[in-house]
C-alpha cells in the first residue's frame, strides 16, 4: 500500500520535503529506522526495548460473542523456531500484491487441554496465542475459534466477556496500556492478534484523548512487549477507514487506495487506526533478543455484522424502533462492504498462518482489504431488519447535506455540554459519509496470498438471532408515527438552521459542498 505524504517513515517523509518532527507516525514511532525494515535499539525502560510504551488509564471497548469460524478455515499453524533464516527472513519486507503459496488444510496434533509449551532447543514450538480485546466480538470470537482447534489462548481485556469461557482459554483482565499486565499476559506466547480498540462508533468516537491513547499507546507497547518476550508473529486489526475519508473509493485494493491523508480525517478513530495500521507494518522484520525476527501484518475490514454482535445492529435496531430512520439520505447508488465475524475470523487465522515459514512467510509486512467479497447498498441492506422489526423502510428522502450538518451540530453540542451530561448521537459526520459515500475494497490479495475464501452469508439470519434474544417492543399507533416523523424533521430542519449560524465551520461547509 503506497504510503501518503503525512507519514509512514521518516524515510518517507524526508522524501516527501516534511520534517520527521511534524509527522504523527514518526512522533509515535518514538524510534530511528535501521537499514531494511528492523529497528534500531531505542530508549526504553528495559534492555532490548524498541518502542516506548506510554500507557495510560482508561478502557479497552468492545463487547464480545462466542462464534466459530467457518469449517473451510484452515487451524493455526507450528510457528516457526525462534532463530530462522528461511524465505523472507530479516529486512527487507515484501510488498505488492502478486499471490503466494495458498495454505493447505492439514491439521497438527493438539496439545493436551492446559498444556503449556515452550519453544527450547531440542522441543516442539509454542502454540499459545494473546488476543486484546479478547472480551470483544471479534476477539472473544477468534479466541473460541482457535481454542477449540486445539491452541492455547490468552483473552485479554478490560471488559470480561459476556459468554462462558471455552476449554483451553483463560482471561486476563487488564489494559492494553498496562505494561506489567501486558508483559506478564505475553509469557510463552507465539502469536498476538492486536484487536482491542477505542472510538469505533457513536459518542465513543469523540472521545479524543482515550482513542489516541488506546489506538496509539496501545499499540506501541504490544509491539515492544512482542519484542522483548520474543513474540515472532503480530497481526493487527485495521479498518478500512485507514483508506477512507469521505471521497469515493470503488473496488480499491491495496496498492490504488492510499492511506488517507492524516490531518484531513474528521474522526480520532481513523486517524490513529491509521497511524497504528503504519506503526505495525514498520515493525515487520525487527530483530529479537536472541535471534528470530518479529512478523507482522494488517488487515482492514470494514463494519463487522453475525449473530449476537453487539455494536451496529442494537444500536440501528433501537432507532428504528424509536422511529428515528423514518428518513434516508445519499446516493442510492452508494455502496460498502460488510464482513461477517466468522470469515473475519478465517482471516485472522489464515494470516497468522502466512506468518511462518511454513508459508514463506508470505504476508510479511502486508497489509489485506477483508470483506465477504460483496457491495451493498446501506439501506437496502438493512431492509431484512425494518421488515422483522415490523416497520416500514425509510421513505423519505433527505439532502445529506442536512444530515451532515445536523451531525455535526450534535457533535458540537455533545462536546460542550459534556461536563453536564451525555447528548445521544444519532449519527456522526464520518457515519454521514459511510453511508452516503461509495467505498468498496477488493480482497484478490488476501484471496491469493492467504487462501482467505468467504462463505456466504444472510444478514436476515443475524436480525432473526437479535430478535430471539430480545423482547419485541409493540409497534405505535399511525398517528404516533407520523407524529414522531414530523417532530423528527422540525427537529432536523431546526437544528440545521443552528449549525448555520453558530457552527459556521469552513471544514463543514467544503464537507457539505463534497457530498
Amino acid at each position: 500500500m503506497k504510503p501518503s505524504p503525512t507519514g509512514s517513515s521518516p524515510e518517507t517523509c524526508r522524501a516527501a520535503g516534511q520534517d520527521e518532527k511534524s509527522c504523527p507516525v514518526c512522533q509515535a514511532w518514538g524510534g530511528v529506522l535501521g537499514p531494511g525494515s528492523g529497528l534500531r535499539s531505542g530508549p526504553g525502560p528495559r534492555p532490548g526495548v524498541v518502542l516506548g510504551s506510554g500507557p495510560g488509564p482508561g478502557a479497552v471497548l468492545g463487547p464480545g460473542s462466542g462464534l466459530v469460524p467457518s469449517p473451510g478455515a484452515a487451524p493455526l499453524p507450528e510457528p516457526e523456531s525462534r532463530s530462522v533464516s528461511g524465505p523472507g527472513a530479516g529486512p527487507g519486507a515484501r510488498r505488492g500484491s502478486g499471490s503466494g503459496p495458498k495454505p493447505d488444510e492439514s491439521t497438527t496434533p493438539a496439545p493436551a487441554a492446559g498444556q503449556k509449551t515452550q519453544a527450547k532447543p531440542g522441543q516442539a514450538p509454542r502454540r499459545k496465542v494473546l488476543v486484546t480485546g479478547g472480551g470483544g466480538y471479534l476477539g472473544f470470537s477468534l479466541g473460541s475459534s482457535l481454542a477449540e482447534r486445539g491452541t492455547s489462548v490468552v483473552l485479554l481485556d478490560l471488559r470480561r466477556p459476556q459468554w462462558e469461557l471455552p476449554p483451553r482459554t483463560e482471561f486476563t483482565q487488564a489494559d492494553v496500556r498496562d505494561e506489567e499486565a501486558l508483559y506478564r499476559a505475553l509469557e510463552g506466547v507465539d502469536c498476538v492478534f492486536h484487536a482491542a480498540s477505542c472510538g469505533m462508533s457513536g459518542a465513543e468516537k469523540l472521545q479524543k484523548e482515550q482513542i489516541e491513547s488506546i489506538n496509539v499507546g496501545g499499540t506501541k507497547l504490544v509491539i515492544d512487549v512482542c519484542v522483548r518476550r520474543r513474540v515472532p508473529r503480530l497481526v493487527y486489526t485495521s479498518t478500512v477507514n485507514v483508506a477512507f475519508g469521505g471521497k469515493p473509493i470503488e473496488q480499491g485494493d491495496e496498492d490504488s487506495a492510499p492511506y488517507f491523508p492524516l490531518d484531513k480525517h474528521m474522526d480520532h478513530y481513523s486517524r490513529t487506526k491509521a497511524i497504528a495500521d503504519q506503526l505495525t507494518l514498520m515493525a515487520n522484520g525487527t530483530p529479537l533478543p536472541g535471534g528470530g525476527t518479529l512478523r507482522t501484518c494488517v488487515l482492514r475490514p470494514p463494519g463487522i455484522y453475525g449473530p449476537e454482535e453487539q455494536k451496529h445492529l442494537p444500536r440501528v435496531a433501537s432507532y428504528v424502533k424509536k422511529r428515528l430512520f423514518v428518513f434516508r439520505f445519499g446516493d442510492r447508488r452508494a455502496r460498502m462492504n460488510w464482513v461477517h465475524v466468522r470469515n473475519l475470523v478465517q482471516a485472522h487465522v489464515l494470516a497468522a498462518e502466512a506468518l511462518t515459514a511454513a508459508k514463506g512467510y508470505v504476508a510479511s509486512g502486508q497489509a489485506y482489504y477483508i470483506n465477504d467479497g460483496d457491495s451493498v447498498n446501506l439501506f437496502e441492506w438493512m431492509a431484512p431488519l425494518f421488515e422483522k422489526l415490523g416497520y416500514s423502510q425509510p421513505w423519505v428522502q433527505v439532502p445529506t447535506s442536512w444530515v451532515y450538518l445536523t451531525a455535526a451540530t450534535l457533535e458540537y453540542l455533545h462536546l460542550a455540554l459534556r461536563p453536564f451530561g451525555s447528548l445521544p448521537l444519532l449519527l456522526t459526520r464520518s457515519e454521514v459519509q459511510s453511508v452516503a459515500v461509495t467505498h468498496t475494497f477488493q480482497i484478490n490479495k488476501a484471496r491469493a496470498q492467504l487462501g482467505y475464501a468467504p462463505d456466504k452469508f444472510n444478514f436476515a439470519d443475524s436480525v432473526e438471532r437479535y430478535l430471539q434474544s430480545t423482547s419485541r417492543e409493540p409497534r405505535g399507533s399511525a398517528a404516533q408515527t407520523l407524529l414522531r416523523m414530523l417532530l423528527g424533521l422540525l427537529l432536523l430542519l431546526g437544528l440545521l438552521g443552528l449549525a448555520l449560524h453558530v457552527l459556521g465551520l469552513e471544514p463543514a461547509q467544503a464537507a457539505v459542498q463534497s457530498l
